[in-house]
């Protein structure tokens, strides 16, 4: 795997206990969700998921701590829907942290058109998937909110460019609206783009 295209260091505040997730080539993994304040007095709240290996002292809720490591992506099956699960992976042991940071750098290459819009309040705005590779024959599908005149400036490129973008990984609620006029409050998890960089245009 190669840290160099997919690198995100947080810091913030345990918001709940640790809890068991799963076992894999005799390693147990478990979850718990950080919550790291922006610049504007907001929260996200983000899910990370530590190998007991790395725990040398488990955090505890309330517990300010600061983390390094990369963004995953998995399909996950909810009552027969298929959805994106986006988690912070650990590399390193958690340390003390004194003040919230979120930074994430991505490497990587478009796998869909960008989605340009603007917003009733004139803000000008692309959506994109960043495919990221992760070694092995795996890669992670990372949505990200591209803004203002980089949004504009994507809006004509295409499947297979290259990237290189810099940020911050943030949560957001929004209303799912089901065909039957029901809806259901979900959290969206995405990067949204500080600065962009394009490197080369090829196939992915």
């Amino acid at each position: 795997m190669s840290q160099e295209t997919n690198r995100i260091r947080l810091a913030g505040t345990v918001a709940e206990d640790v809890k068991y997730s799963h076992s894999m080539y005799g390693e147990s993994f478990y979850d718990f969700p950080l919550k790291v304040r922006r610049r504007s007095g907001n929260h996200d709240v983000l899910n990370v998921t530590i190998s007991d290996r790395l725990m040398t002292e488990i955090p505890r809720t309330g517990d300010d701590i600061s983390i390094k490591g990369q963004i995953r992506t998995y399909n996950e099956n909810l009552s027969g829907t298929n959805r994106l699960k986006i988690v912070v992976f650990c590399l390193n042991p958690p340390e003390t942290a004194a003040y919230h940071v979120n930074e994430v750098f991505l490497e990587g290459y478009l796998c869909r058109e960008p989605y340009y819009r603007i917003t009733p309040s004139g803000r000008e705005l692309s959506d994109i998937i960043l495919a990221v590779n992760r070694g092995i024959g795996k890669s992670d599908y990372i949505p990200c909110i591209v803004w203002g005149r980089n949004a504009r400036y994507l809006q004509n490129m295409h499947t297979g460019t290259h990237l290189k973008i810099s940020g911050r990984l943030q949560s957001r609620m929004y209303n799912k609206v089901f065909d039957d006029g029901s809806a259901i409050k979900r959290t969206a998890y995405e990067v949204s783009v500080v600065s962009l960089e394009v490197l080369e245009n090829a196939g992915l």
